[in-house]
Parts: C-alpha cells; sequence; structure tokens
C-alpha cells in the first residue's frame, strides 16, 4: 500500500474575526493564496507537480464563493492546468480537505495534494451562507419536533450530562491560553506560521506573525466574572438540567486565516529529497445526536483506535477542538485519557486556528518522539479524527533536525 506523508504544513498567525482584526482588511482569496504560494516556494516544489488542491471552507458565499480554492491557486500564480475544489464538512472541512487528499494518495490516484482551508468570519459573518432562510425542512422539523439547536445550547448540555461546573470549565479554559502562550514563547508555531503583510490601524504596512487570539493573561479568575451566552427562557424551560455554565471565556473566538499541507506519496517525497513529517495511519468519521452535536469525537476516536491497533495510553499527545471547554474534557472523560496530554500546547481554538463553527487549519503533526500524535475535530453533527505515526523512514533526531531546518534532505541538483 502507497504511504501518504506530510512533509510541510503553513499557516496565517490568525486574526480576530470581527471588523477592525488583523486579517480584516485581506480578501480571502489573498489568504489562501498567500499560504499556497508560501509552501510550494519554500519546499522548492514546482506548482505543476501538484495534482489538486482540495480546500476547506464553510461560508462558500461571497467573497468565498465559486469554488475559492480554484481562485486562490490562480492568484497564487499556480499554473492554470492544476485542479482545485472546495468542500464543506463544517468546523472540519480543512481536516475533511487532508483526509481526501490522503486518501487518494493512498488509492494511487494522486502523488501530490495539497489541502488547505480559509475562512474569513470578519468579512462572511457566521450565518451569512442561509441567506436568512429554513435550512432544516419539513422532514427534520418532523423527526425532531422539538427543534434543533446551536452549538452553545450543546455545549450546556454536554456540560450538564457529564457535570463540569463553572469552575472546572473556566480552569480548563485559563489553561489552555496559558499553555499557547507558553508554546508560542517557546517558538513551537514558527516553522508553521509565515508572515503575511497587513495594514494596521494607522494605516501602515506591517507583518502579522502573532496568533491575534491568543490571551496569555487570561486566568480561571478572570474568567468567573463573565455572563452566559446562552440563556434564554425557551431554551431553561425545554432543558431544566442546563446550568448556564457557557460563556466567551470558555468558548472558541471568532477568527480569520487560511492553510495549507503539503501531502504526498512517501515515493515522491524520497524522490524530490524531502523529509516527511508524518504518515497517515488511519482515518475515522462518525456522527452523533444532533442535539448534543460536539459529542461525536468521542466515536470518532474509539473508531480510529480500533482500526489503528492503537490504545489511547499509545498516543503522545491529543488535539480535540475546543469548540467549548466541555467537549474536551467529555472527550478525556470517556476515552480515560491522561490531561496532561490534552491539548498540551494550548487549544487549536485558543491560538492556532479558527472557531469551533468554521473549518479548523490542516492540522500539524505535533509530536517529537517515535509514539502517535492524534487529532479530533467536532462539529455539527459529525466528528472526526486520524492518528500519525511518526515515519518509518525517520527517528526522532531526524525530525527534530526537521523543524529547525530545510525539509529537503538533499538539493534537486544532487538528484539529477
Amino acid at each position: 500500500m502507497t504511504n501518504a506523508v506530510i512533509v510541510d504544513v503553513v499557516r496565517t498567525a490568525v486574526g480576530k474575526g470581527k471588523p477592525g482584526g488583523a486579517l480584516s482588511g485581506t480578501h480571502p482569496v489573498e489568504l489562501l493564496a498567500h499560504v499556497l504560494r508560501s509552501l510550494v516556494e519554500r519546499n522548492d516544489i514546482d506548482p505543476a507537480q501538484v495534482d489538486d488542491v482540495i480546500g476547506g471552507c464553510v461560508a462558500q458565499v461571497g467573497e468565498q464563493s465559486l469554488n475559492i480554492s480554484r481562485t486562490a491557486l490562480l492568484a497564487a500564480g499556480f499554473p492554470e492546468s492544476v485542479p482545485a475544489t472546495t468542500i464543506d464538512r463544517q468546523c472540519g472541512s480543512s481536516q475533511q480537505a487532508a483526509h481526501f487528499a490522503a486518501q487518494g494518495i493512498i488509492a494511487g490516484a494522486y502523488d501530490m495534494v495539497i489541502a488547505c482551508g480559509v475562512e474569513s468570519m470578519s468579512r462572511i459573518p457566521m450565518g451569512t451562507a442561509t441567506l436568512g432562510k429554513d435550512t432544516h425542512g419539513p422532514s427534520i422539523r418532523a423527526r425532531y419536533p422539538e427543534g434543533l439547536v446551536n452549538q452553545g445550547i450543546s455545549a450546556e448540555l454536554i456540560a450538564a450530562k457529564w457535570k463540569f461546573d463553572r469552575d472546572a470549565l473556566d480552569a480548563y479554559s485559563a489553561q489552555s491560553h496559558q499553555r499557547a502562550a507558553a508554546a508560542h514563547e517557546a517558538g513551537r508555531f514558527d516553522k508553521e506560521i509565515v508572515p503575511i503583510t497587513v495594514e494596521n490601524a494607522a494605516g501602515e504596512q506591517v507583518e502579522h506573525t502573532v496568533d491575534e487570539t491568543l490571551r496569555a493573561s487570561t486566568t480561571a479568575e478572570g474568567l468567573a466574572g463573565l455572563k452566559p451566552s446562552f440563556y434564554a427562557e425557551e431554551y431553561a424551560a425545554r432543558f431544566p438540567e442546563a446550568q448556564w455554565v457557557i460563556t466567551p471565556g470558555n468558548s472558541s473566538p471568532l477568527t480569520d486565516g487560511a492553510s495549507a499541507a503539503l501531502i504526498m506519496s512517501e515515493e515522491m517525497a524520497n524522490k524530490l529529497g524531502l523529509t516527511p513529517r508524518a504518515r497517515f495511519h488511519s482515518f475515522s468519521v462518525a456522527g452523533d445526536d444532533p442535539v448534543f452535536m460536539l459529542t461525536a469525537p468521542i466515536p470518532a476516536t474509539q473508531k480510529v483506535l480500533a482500526r489503528a491497533g492503537l490504545g489511547i495510553d499509545d498516543i503522545d499527545a491529543y488535539e480535540v477542538n475546543e469548540a467549548f471547554a466541555p467537549v474536551p474534557l467529555a472527550w478525556a472523560h470517556e476515552l480515560g485519557a491522561d490531561p496532561a496530554k490534552l491539548n498540551p500546547w494550548g487549544a487549536r481554538s485558543r491560538s492556532a486556528t479558527h472557531s469551533a463553527r468554521r473549518a479548523p487549519v490542516c492540522c500539524r503533526p505535533s509530536s517529537t518522539t517515535s509514539r502517535p500524535p492524534a487529532v479530533v475535530t467536532a462539529c455539527r453533527r459529525c466528528a472526526r479524527a486520524r492518528a500519525w505515526p511518526t515515519p518509518p523512514s525517520s527517528n526522532v533526531s531526524d525530525f527534530s533536525k526537521s523543524r529547525r531546518s530545510p525539509n529537503r534532505n538533499h538539493s534537486r541538483k544532487g538528484n539529477q
């Protein structure tokens, strides 16, 4: 079977997803074009060699409509012969793009693919794509006569079912920010963030290089003063078990950003003299109760571990999307996961990805050990998971070197 490997991952530093955010003045096509261009340039790849570009984008309307992945690759200067498609699996859209890319390589349909994602919530606000219309229809209303709910209510129900009180959620969220700040300070994200020139409030051209949503000074005590975000009398009557513990402080922020991952067959990587950072091992997707909505990471993880022949203790680090704090906490409780391994570099919803309601960035392989990291993304009514063991051709020292130096282990000239 052909091995699919990740050679490199790049992203913008995220901006706040509202007017005035660092990236709010940049068209989403330009955001995605920037990471596509940066990815091929720094790996010395001829973009004509790319078999396909698969992008994730949730709000495919307005500036993000009409196959933004194709528009962006043309804006990036790729040859017109390179195809692209844009997919929507809600919060897991660009992770699904990576799945499709790797699966195509494993099947022998591709040699090299770029999986990517983009969302500009400042320019295309959440909910814009519905055009104010009924998105359910009569059959869904008949199946769920009491009505479906938004993700905030789902988070409240998860907190109630697993008995997470406000103190536990705020403590976890504060720790997440602190871990992300420590990871930034240690330079853990330096390799993946590509600077992008933006105009600041003073009208000056500056490079944006640090995630704007990171709040290093966050404390549980500070979060305790925030009011619940989703309380409504209608929902309080319907769900008397809800304790109304979800606030802006223990929820993911709205953000802008783009990312791209270079995925290819191990044979192609060797041919080009590129050092793989990780190998795709197993994939899974799962659905769950659409009212609880965000619990599907639990069965998705159980499926991917079974397919991989691994136990939860075999995994070095777990990246579980923090749409809301109860989501990773419930996941860890059900899986018996070590809390110290859960989002050890801070949640991607805090510092390194987009919010829970849009496509997360293509998840990077973070482990520098011989054991695999795992990434789980929750969104809407389904979830997906994958596991990456370190590639057979790499060992710990090789991987560490590749983070400090260019990906090529010998020049293209030396290959000729």
